[in-house]
């Protein structure tokens, strides 16, 4: 990064892709700190942009972590520009402002002069799930800052673990944002033996837990109806229609429910629900038939009730994390040690993310191993096949019958 940068100055326009928890942020943050010090002496702004709350408050942690390690002899400003904060203006003296795509965005349609000023003396642009960064708030921000600052601009650099974008239009969004990023794309540089598993190297290294991968038949055939069938040819992923009729199975629940309470007694274990609902039902009926502790989160659960439940489940004091569509992205609990699955996606990208809540290794402060267990079902008229079987060859996949 520090090589790009040097080369480039304010034209950089990049993105960086390692695997799901082998430390893209703290790359950024170590490169990016680096090259903001005589930037942030002229009261400049290392400007993070996240896609949530918690990933917003991970970036402001490993930014103080970071700053702490340097011992440099001054202090950081950090603003926190996310949520329903202000930055008031007398206050704007340089620094680093960890803020949301959203705040930037209703910020920009809200004439916010605060904002106006930190884009016109951003001395870098950092973007976390970048693979987002084809929305029209990005362009949106993208546009006043180039407004404000000149053409050059300042630095731009996008973190991801998924550059592509998956879909019917996967492939004019994937050309859309590596033209953003100006098709520079930086990757690890790693010895031959590791070019045809580049995974293999980050597992080797104590980066990434090394997964044991369990397909557990659940001898259930379902049909997708036409409807269904023509509502895939346009999405990426399963109709929402047919996730409910998964959801509502009580013969399916029933393994899942016996399975799930095969695991050990304090093996953190995040499971991934079909529906919201499912999630919560998953949870009761855990701790109500095996007196284990568990608990549902889900978009709707309030911020201070999310952050309470994820910061149990990292102490140990939950067993079972139940969601929908929340712990994907901006999820960091390194000591997971099961991913369970119940939700079959035939997006790549959403079970990368998925599976990747469990890999962190030793080095991140996470395990040596952890189980990845996939409910498997027979699916008429699936078509393009689920994203576990496309990721098989990564790992050993031990079966059972359910």
């Amino acid at each position: 990064m520090l090589v790009v940068l040097a080369k480039e100055g304010n034209k950089t326009r990049c993105m960086v892709t390692l695997p799901t928890g082998t430390g893209k942020t703290r790359i950024a943050v170590e490169a990016f700190i680096h090259w903001m010090q005589e930037r942030f002496a002229n009261r400049q702004y290392m400007l993070w942009i996240a896609q949530s709350e918690e990933l917003c408050e991970q970036a402001v942690a490993c930014i103080q972590d970071v700053w702490g390690a340097k011992e440099y002899s001054s202090a950081l400003r950090i603003y926190r520009y996310f949520g329903s904060r202000d930055i008031p203006i007398h206050e704007l003296r340089g620094g680093a402002v960890v803020c949301s795509i959203q705040q930037l965005y209703n910020r920009i349609k809200g004439k916010d002069k605060a904002l106006d000023i930190i884009l016109r003396n951003t001395g870098a642009m950092i973007i976390d799930e970048a693979h987002h960064a084809d929305s029209k708030m990005y362009t949106s921000l993208l546009d006043q800052a180039k407004k404000l600052a000149g053409n050059d601009m300042f630095p731009i650099c996008g973190l991801t673990a998924t550059p592509g974008k998956a879909g019917s239009a996967g492939q004019e969004k994937t050309l859309f944002l590596a033209d953003r990023f100006e098709w520079y794309l930086v990757s690890p540089e790693l010895p031959h033996v590791y070019e045809s598993n580049p995974l293999k190297y980050f597992r080797v290294k104590n980066y990434l837990a090394n997964p044991h991968h369990i397909l557990v038949n659940s001898r259930q055939e379902y049909e997708l109806t036409e409807q269904e069938v023509e509502q895939m040819k346009s999405e990426p992923d399963l109709p929402t229609g047919f996730l409910k009729r998964l959801a509502s199975d009580n013969k399916r629940n029933t393994l899942i429910i016996k399975r799930l309470l095969q695991i050990p007694k304090g093996k953190p274990t995040l499971f991934y629900a079909c529906t919201v609902e499912h999630a919560y039902f998953i949870s009761v009926i855990l701790e109500a038939s095996g007196g284990r502790s568990a608990a549902a989160i889900s978009s709707d659960t309030p911020m201070t009730i999310r952050r309470g439940l994820i910061e149990k489940f990292k102490r140990g004091e939950i067993d079972f994390l139940c969601n929908f569509g929340v712990l994907t992205t901006g999820f960091d609990a390194p000591k997971t040690e099961c991913i369970a699955i119940a939700r079959p996606t035939r997006s790549d990208v959403l079970y990368e993310q998925i599976v990747g809540r469990g890999l962190r290794g030793p080095e991140f402060g996470g395990t040596v191993s952890c189980d990845v267990i996939d409910f498997a079902d027979n699916i008429i008229r699936l078509g393009k096949p689920l994203s576990y079987a496309r990721f098989q060859h990564l790992w050993v996949t031990e079966k059972e019958e359910g």
